[in-house]
C-alpha cells in the first residue's frame, strides 16, 4: 500500500470504512487498485442510489461536475461525503476545473461544503464535500 507525502495510506485519507456503500465515477485503475489493497469490505454501486455513504468523482469538465453533484446530493446519506478529484496543473491534463471552480459550483446554490483537501496521486487532487451540519 503506497502513501503520499502525508505518510497516510490513500484509503485512510479518503475516509473509506468497512461496510460503506460507495460509488466511483471515472476512477483511474491505479487509484482503484490502491483502494483495493486496503482490503476493505466496500459495497460498490454501479449507479448511486438513495443512502449512498460515499462517492468519488474524477472530473475534467465543470458543466458535467455541476450536473453530477446535483444528482448525487439527492441520494447522499445525510452523514455521507463526496470526493471531487480534478487533475493537478503539473499533470498537463486538459481541464477547466480547479479547487476554486468546485467551490464556486457548490457554495452559492447548495447545502454542500468543502471540509478537506488531499493529494490522491501524482495526477489527481481531491476535495471532500459534505452536507452542512445544520441541514443533515
Amino acid at each position: 500500500m503506497t502513501t503520499g507525502y502525508s505518510g497516510k495510506p490513500l484509503v485512510q485519507k479518503l475516509g473509506y470504512k468497512d461496510g460503506m456503500r460507495v460509488w466511483f465515477d471515472s476512477m483511474p485503475d491505479s487509484v482503484r487498485a490502491e483502494i483495493g489493497e486496503a482490503g476493505l469490505a466496500l459495497s460498490e454501486e454501479l449507479v448511486p442510489t438513495s443512502g449512498v455513504h460515499a462517492a468519488h468523482l474524477f472530473v475534467t469538465d465543470k458543466i458535467a461536475l455541476g450536473e453530477k453533484l446535483e444528482a448525487l446530493r439527492k441520494v447522499l446519506d445525510p452523514a455521507g461525503f463526496i470526493w471531487v478529484s480534478w487533475p493537478k496543473k503539473a499533470a498537463k491534463v486538459t481541464t477547466d476545473i480547479t479547487e476554486d471552480t468546485i467551490r464556486a459550483i457548490i457554495l452559492p446554490n447548495s447545502d454542500l461544503v468543502d471540509v478537506k483537501v488531499c493529494a490522491v496521486d501524482a495526477v489527481w487532487s481531491g476535495l471532500k464535500l459534505m452536507i452542512r451540519k445544520d441541514r443533515r
